[in-house]
């Protein structure tokens, strides 16, 4: 069986057949963010399928390609779908694309998501910056034999993601006039929704919006040593005390009214990165 810096290598020998110039931004784009690969100058689009390694992403709002270009004249590359724990997926498979984005030549690393909003000052469609992050997922990317070459065995985690991102989001979304907060996404396994007494817990532990998504990234950015920027968009209000039954049509509009939003503050912050 081949170790994970094998497959890196065969999957990063693949794309330099296919791509004219090294990405130094990557974007993993969640749900209702899909529209937003239409602003990148395209140079290539590749199906996960054709990429040795890497899964396939089986959720529907999610297309499966990574989109290679640039923005602002800024070469980047962007995954039009993830893969998640919840989806059968290892944590290592989940992560896999973040290992070649680093290899790519990715420095910079923007993470963006759907989540629930247990902060009671939070609206629908509300941008929130990650601040910092909870993993409940049961599970870590790191588990296992570490491979120097890939990063350290015992990676600070100590500001997950990156201060000078955070406060740049924060003036670009002020200039904008993108109503946004600041705070902590707390990572579950999913699939199902919490109970009541889940998200009072989550809150107690000190979480602002919760999802099945984005942590396992982050922390293998951070052992890849990679800047890592995280946005969530708040696509319900998971209020104890006033919960009402999941609806998925309307978290998909809300999604798509957050990621408008998106749309117009991440490249405006690629811009000054």
């Amino acid at each position: 069986m081949q170790g994970l810096v094998e497959q890196v290598n065969d999957a990063i020998e693949f794309l330099n057949t296919r791509i004219n110039q090294q990405p130094r931004i990557g974007l993993i784009l969640g749900t209702g963010l899909g529209d937003f690969t239409k602003q990148i100058e395209q140079d290539v689009t590749i199906p996960y399928q054709e990429i040795p390694h890497f899964p396939r992403s089986t959720v529907e709002s999610h297309a499966g390609q990574l989109v290679f270009g640039s923005l602002d004249g800024k070469p980047l590359v962007a995954m039009e779908g993830r893969f998640h724990f919840y989806e059968g997926y290892s944590m290592k498979e989940v992560t896999f694309p973040v290992r070649v984005m680093q290899a790519l030549g990715v420095d910079t690393l923007i993470v963006t998501n759907a989540s629930g909003g247990m902060n009671p000052q939070y609206r629908l469609a509300d941008i929130m910056i990650i601040e910092d992050q909870i993993n409940l997922m049961g599970d870590n990317p790191l588990r296992g034999v570490n491979d120097d070459r890939l990063g350290i065995r015992f990676p600070d985690m100590s500001a997950p993601y990156d201060q000078e991102l955070i406060k740049l989001a924060e003036q670009t979304a002020l200039e904008l006039q993108i109503r946004t907060q600041t705070g902590v996404f707390v990572a579950v396994a999913g699939p199902n929704l919490e109970t009541r007494a889940e998200y009072r817990m989550l809150r107690l532990m000190g979480a602002d919006c919760v999802g099945m998504s984005t942590v396992p990234e982050c922390i293998v950015a951070n052992h890849a040593s990679m800047r890592v920027l995280g946005l969530s968009v708040v696509t319900d209000l998971c209020l104890p005390d006033a919960l009402e039954p999941v609806d998925i049509s309307k978290i998909l509009a809300v999604a798509a009214e957050g990621g408008a939003k998106l749309a117009r503050l991440i490249p405006r912050i690629i811009e000054q990165i």
